[in-house]
């Protein structure tokens, strides 16, 4: 199917994915270290308000708001916005603390990145946690959405498993927005298959990706077990989980942020992940969507965002 995306409608499509994003980060987070637990999700019990969010929804708003300005990405553009934008008590790593603060200093961004991890670059699960909304706004084309991913990510991340976990995520969201659009939400194995035939067949992503449609139907445990669940705060170990739990949950927003919460690990990323994609498909307030009444318990955004 042929059709034509208008800028509001791609800017709906990605503040959806925002939201879910959002809230999956805040809500995970809570679930990160003491406090409530999985079984406290499962029957309905939620933590108390406000729920914080964390790095990964700010880097997402400044995809966003440069989404909303450009209609694409300018790499020199988000690279200074993540800079200037930048919150070290919203739980960044100390790699990306230090590479924001040198491109905040006046380093070029393509030499900052570049120079993480002693000249390899990052692989981290950063430039994944923030994708979702990019993939939605270019819902009508997935070669798009992983070419504005890999720009997206090539700011902080200049390793190939780095740049790889964005552009799943972000093929993933596309394929998951234009489902909604045309109402014909893919199979679970065709979803996955689709985002494996976008990456670089040489990657650990693209294995993990494949190995995650082999995993369809399992539990959750067996499925972070085998995949990882963001331990690691790498895209390998992170972005094939979130795809298997956005995959087998596409049309439940509740249940998807349940099965992060269940594998533990890197809560918060894992929830934004799958929580970007869902939502992307579902929307807020609907039937399987964002329940408006976590969206009402996730601490405002930030007013630069809207």
């Amino acid at each position: 199917m042929t059709y034509v995306l208008f800028a509001d409608t791609r800017l709906g499509l990605a503040r959806d994915a925002l939201a879910g994003l959002s809230v999956g980060d805040a809500l995970g987070e809570r679930f990160v270290g003491p406090g409530s637990t999985p079984a406290d999700l499962a029957a309905g019990r939620l933590p108390p308000s406000p729920w914080h969010w964390t790095d990964d929804t700010e880097m997402a708003c400044s995809v966003v708001s440069e989404l909303a300005a450009l209609g694409e990405i300018d790499r020199d553009r988000l690279a200074r916005a993540f800079a200037d934008r930048h919150q070290p008590h919203r739980g960044y790593g100390t790699g990306a603390s230090t590479l924001l603060r040198l491109i905040r200093a006046g380093t070029p961004w393509p030499v900052a990145a570049a120079s993480a991890f002693d000249g390899q670059g990052s692989c981290g699960n950063g430039a994944a946690m923030r994708v979702g909304p990019l993939g939605a706004y270019f819902a009508d084309s997935t070669a798009r959405a992983a070419a504005q991913a890999r720009a997206s990510a090539e700011v902080t991340h200049a390793h190939p498993e780095g740049i790889a976990g964005a552009q799943a995520v972000a093929v993933a969201a596309a394929l998951a927005a234009r489902a909604r659009l045309t109402d014909d939400r893919p199979a679970p194995d065709r979803l996955l298959a689709a985002v494996a035939a976008a990456l670089d067949p040489g990657t650990d992503v693209h294995h993990g990706v494949r190995r995650a449609a082999a995993l369809l139907g399992r539990p959750v445990a067996d499925a972070a077990d085998a995949l990882g669940n963001g331990s690691r705060a790498v895209a390998q170990d992170t972005v094939p989980f979130t795809l298997w739990v956005a995959a087998t949950h596409l049309a439940d927003y509740p249940a998807a942020v349940r099965a992060c919460v269940a594998a533990g690990g890197d809560v918060d990323t894992t929830a934004a992940v799958a929580g970007s994609v869902v939502a992307a498909h579902t929307g807020v307030g609907t039937p399987g969507g964002v329940p408006s009444a976590w969206l009402a318990s996730r601490e405002p955004l930030p007013d630069w965002v809207s």
